[in-house]
């Protein structure tokens, strides 16, 4: 079957995506319209130095989010921000938080709660940017690296704190001197994200140790019932901001699919990577078994690949990212560690090896290209076994992707051959490693299966297969 066939064959199945209850659309205040798109950052009230660090980083106009967001928060109102990935949602609540901040300039001011190591890191630096003007002072507490330096982190009394919920909770139990009595902000980023990873209960005790007199801002990509719910315990008459009511990716966005058979999948991956040369370009994986393979593989076909997954140390991981934002042209293999997020300004092309069992994951995956108004295009390759993945994402962005023209089975097939001795190569190099307990695979999972069960909920979601159920392993008998 061509992929014209199999595009006009298609038709939209139903959507598996969560859906909001009729209690949690009730319990929804207003939505707030979208402003004025000619409007600047003084005139939203913001003060001299942090338009000046907006100058500095080249925010000219304030994105529909912070321009509808910013006002309330200067108003000292509890805010719910809804909008697509890549809107500009980090500065949309710490610009508000730095003006504050310079009114009353206090220690432990605001805590920034993140579903990944990644994203908090990345959130810390924009506070760091932006309060450039100010002498903001930020600390990151996130798990995978040791307690210790940041205890001592949080003994110099930082303004900020951006936190993966784990470790905030094992902070405030094991690291004297610190509390959050005098905490003003609080912010949960990527919300529907943080509850989908089971932090629910840790959020609940973190709720209780926290002051009741605090304003909270609330960021999603979606209103799930979750987040619904999490709305009405922890926000007061909270002002909701829904730039975007429904999944859609921008429009400076070129989707494309190319329906390949399975056992071609490597040659046709590579054939993409060929035609997209030179291009700073995302490889998404489902697994870290994947990544490390598929890495290997393309690094023996003389790609310049780097890997990055869960299963790697915190320090590579942003080393890796370092490296990908430097090298033109280069290849990061990824799992869904990089889907929500980093924000990697020249990424131009982001390709799907494997499509998510969760269209939203789709939508953050391409959502890492076609960032800030710049043009980006997004590849999936499709198996006779993805057909309905894709039916359902086609389904959930509102559209059908077009079939990829630049590629031909028989340019394909050319490459079968080369590309199956760099996949057995990977292979073999493997199992090498992982005999001399390396750790590709085994080693730090082993580990980490090993420590608390708020450490291995601070882990990235790509140990297992993202949607996938965790079943835990029956004790042996003896």
């Amino acid at each position: 079957m061509s992929s014209s066939e199999a595009s006009s064959s298609r038709a939209p199945s139903p959507s598996h995506e969560p859906k909001v209850t009729d209690e949690a659309r009730a319990a929804s205040p207003p939505i707030v319209p979208v402003v004025d798109p000619n409007v600047t950052f003084s005139s939203l009230g913001l003060i001299d130095p942090l338009v000046q660090a907006c100058t500095q980083l080249n925010f000219t106009r304030p994105t529909p989010i912070q321009a509808a967001a910013i006002p309330p928060a200067l108003e000292g109102k509890d805010v719910i921000g809804l909008a697509e990935t890549g809107s500009g949602k980090t500065a949309a609540f710490a610009l508000p938080i730095l003006q504050k901040l310079w009114d009353d300039p206090k220690p432990f001011f605001c805590v920034v709660l993140a579903p990944t190591r990644e994203l908090a890191y990345q959130i810390s630096q924009q506070f760091e940017a932006l309060g450039s003007t100010i002498g903001v002072r930020c600390a990151v507490l996130i798990g995978g690296v040791k307690m210790v330096p940041q205890a001592v982190a949080l003994s110099k009394r930082p303004h900020i704190i951006v936190a993966t919920p784990g470790r905030l909770q094992d902070h405030l139990e094991n690291t004297k001197g610190f509390s959050l009595r005098g905490l003003k902000y609080l912010v949960m980023d990527e919300a529907d994200r943080l509850l989908d990873l089971d932090f629910g209960p840790i959020i609940d005790k973190l709720l209780k140790v926290i002051p009741r007199e605090r304003t909270t801002m609330l960021f999603s990509a979606t209103m799930t019932t979750k987040v619904g719910k999490l709305q009405r315990t922890s926000l007061r008459n909270p002002i909701k901001v829904e730039v975007s009511s429904k999944y859609q990716t921008v429009s400076t966005l070129l989707q494309s699919y190319v329906l390949t058979p399975a056992i071609l999948k490597e040659p046709q991956l590579v054939h993409i990577l060929t035609t997209v040369s030179g291009l700073s370009t995302i490889v998404f994986v489902r697994t870290i078994h994947d990544a490390t393979k598929l890495t290997l593989s393309l690094r023996h076909l003389g790609f310049p690949a780097i890997p990055l997954h869960g299963d790697i140390s915190q320090d590579k991981r942003l080393g890796a990212i370092t490296r990908f934002k430097a090298e033109r042209g280069g290849i990061l293999v990824a799992t869904d560690v990089a889907s929500r997020g980093l924000d990697l300004p020249k990424v131009d092309a982001v390709v799907n090896y494997d499509l998510p069992t969760n269209s939203k994951d789709y939508i953050h995956r391409v959502g890492r290209t076609a960032r800030a108004g710049r043009a980006g295009k997004a590849i999936s390759i499709v198996t006779q076994y993805d057909v309905e993945l894709l039916q359902r994402i086609e389904h959930v962005i509102g559209k059908k992707l077009d079939a990829y023209e630049e590629t031909s089975r028989e340019e394909v097939e050319m490459l079968r051959e080369r590309v199956g001795e760099a996949v057995r190569a990977s292979t073999l190099e493997m199992k090498e490693t992982d005999g001399r307990g390396g750790r590709m695979q085994g080693g730090r999972g082993r580990k980490r299966a090993r420590e608390g069960a708020r450490e291995a909920m601070d882990r990235d979601d790509d140990a297992v297969e993202a949607g996938m159920p965790r079943f835990k392993k029956p004790k042996a008998r003896r």
